[in-house]
């Protein structure tokens, strides 16, 4: 009998499902959306019940697809940062503060003042509202109810995993958002836990990502129509699990995300710590990723392009082709517009919630084009910028490996190569994420010895090469776009 894997992706907009078969081949998926709510004072929160009920929708509609007898094994990843509080029964207490959300800005202050560095020689991570503790710590001050009846805090996939299997557990790539976290260890550090005010029995056991945590129960199997003692792997973070089903998973290799956010994953042997970055465990046992998370990458086009640019007027190319194709009419330098992407702040290298968005340098000769290109070209200066940040700790990159939609234009392709001085290398895959989970279930059930799998299943495509005098020109312009948000810092922060 052939054997299958199932992936669930748990995404910022919406649950993505998929059925891969033993050489990584999708032969079904779904996609399910689920609403995203905002507050006040950087409150960005989604219903865990809202991730279950599309999975379960998913599922349900894959069943009629797909023989779900023949799936040896689960794997889930999912979005970092989450903070869950869950009872003794797995179930969600209250919603939950996702990736974006910014509303622990105080707690951070508190616990830097007790400790300016606190938990960054342990976790590697510098202390910011984004991450999970921080959340938490607020939780606990405004939402004492809940907090109170919590037996444990679950990740996007652990709350998941539960739900399929009813284990408790927190994989090890999805520490990093604990400043109570050993990164090197792969242990909770109950001293910063009790220094934080926080009492480390909430905390779940930790698993290696590829770790079986249980088996699918007999209600999760009655609800989705998988089969019921079907495994479950503990799953990972979905930086890291995209990066894995790109096939970087060894000392040195880099992933470019290019999805609604941008970013890069460095992949290294040893934790490598910077202040400015984010160090994560990989999903891969004993390599770890030094990352580069910003909020401008498609996203951006895609603002520009549902505002000023929502049809495309040329025959035989959607909206978003045809702004590559005029972007790619546009000379090096947009003909003068410089473009900050802090549509949302920024996170690495600058973490300034606070950010704004900018075009700079318009005049009246300026085209439609020339605002696309500039959009691609300030994504590409704020991956530049935690390149160059990642140097400072003694790593280089000259080749990335790119991933998410805005791998799909050449222009962006090349513009990302030019300004980073590196060669990028076009990885063929809508589903990266959903098949490194799959490719955890695989490697925990057995199916697959060991991660080469992801090497031997990874389509690469075109290489885009670095010009160096093109990288000269960008390096200039790029000056520019540092000084840019360095001159209006203080304004973006009171408005």
């Amino acid at each position: 009998m052939e054997d299958y894997l199932l992936a669930i992706d748990i995404g910022t907009s919406g649950c993505k499902v998929c059925v891969f078969d033993s050489d990584l081949q999708v032969l079904a998926h779904t996609t399910k959306s689920y609403p995203i709510y905002y507050g006040e004072n950087g409150i960005v929160e989604q219903n865990p019940n809202d991730w279950w009920d599309a999975i379960v929708c998913g599922l349900k509609e894959l069943s009629q697809q797909v023989d779900f007898s023949k799936i040896r094994a689960v794997g889930t990843d999912g979005q970092s940062w989450a903070a869950i509080l869950s009872d003794s029964e797995g179930n969600a207490l209250c919603n939950t503060p996702i990736w974006l959300d910014t509303r622990a800005k105080k707690e951070c202050e508190e616990l830097l003042r007790k400790e300016p560095e606190y938990g960054f020689s342990v976790s590697g991570n510098t202390l910011r509202a984004n991450y999970t503790l921080p959340k938490v710590l607020w939780m606990k001050k405004n939402r004492p109810l809940a907090f109170e009846k919590a037996d444990k805090i679950l990740q996007s996939n652990s709350y998941i995993v539960y739900k399929l299997c009813g284990a408790v557990s927190q994989d090890r790539s999805q520490g990093y958002g604990w400043q109570c976290y050993d990164i090197q260890k792969g242990k909770w550090n109950v001293p910063y836990c009790l220094e934080a005010g926080l009492d480390s029995s909430i905390l779940p056991e930790i698993y290696r990502s590829d770790e079986i945590v249980g088996k699918v129960t007999a209600e999760a199997a009655r609800l989705t129509g998988l089969s019921e003692g079907t495994p479950v792997v503990a799953g990972g973070l979905d930086a890291a699990c995209a990066a894995l089903g790109a096939g970087v998973f060894r000392d040195g290799q880099v992933q470019e995300n290019g999805g609604s956010a941008g970013g890069m994953s460095i992949c290294i042997s040893s934790p490598l710590k910077h202040k400015d970055l984010i160090l994560s465990e990989h999903v891969v046992p004993g390599t770890w990723l030094l990352q580069g998370g910003t909020v401008g990458g498609g996203g951006a086009l895609r603002w520009f392009k549902e505002n000023f640019s929502p049809t495309s007027s040329t025959p035989g190319l959607n909206a978003f082709e045809e702004l590559s194709a005029i972007a790619e009419r546009s000379p090096l330098g947009a003909n003068g517009i410089v473009f900050l992407p802090y549509l949302n702040g920024e996170r690495s290298p600058i973490w300034d919630p606070k950010a704004k968005g900018i075009f700079f340098g318009m005049s009246y000769s300026n085209t439609k084009g020339d605002f696309a290109r500039s959009i691609m070209e300030g994504t590409a200066f704020s991956i530049y910028d935690n390149i160059l940040t990642a140097k400072e700790a003694g790593v280089s990159v000259s080749r990335m490996i790119a991933t998410g939609g805005t791998a799909n234009s050449n222009i962006w392709m090349q513009i990302k190569a030019d300004v980073c001085g590196a060669d990028m290398v076009r990885c063929g895959s809508d589903h990266l994420s959903a098949k490194g989970a799959a490719i955890l279930a695989g490697v925990g059930c057995g199916l697959y010895s060991d991660y080469s799998i992801a090497e031997k299943s990874a389509v690469y495509n075109e290489i885009f090469y670095s010009n160096h005098t093109a990288h000269k020109q960008y390096n200039t312009i790029f000056k520019l776009y540092k000084k840019l948000y360095a001159g209006t810092k203080k304004l973006m922060s009171k408005s």
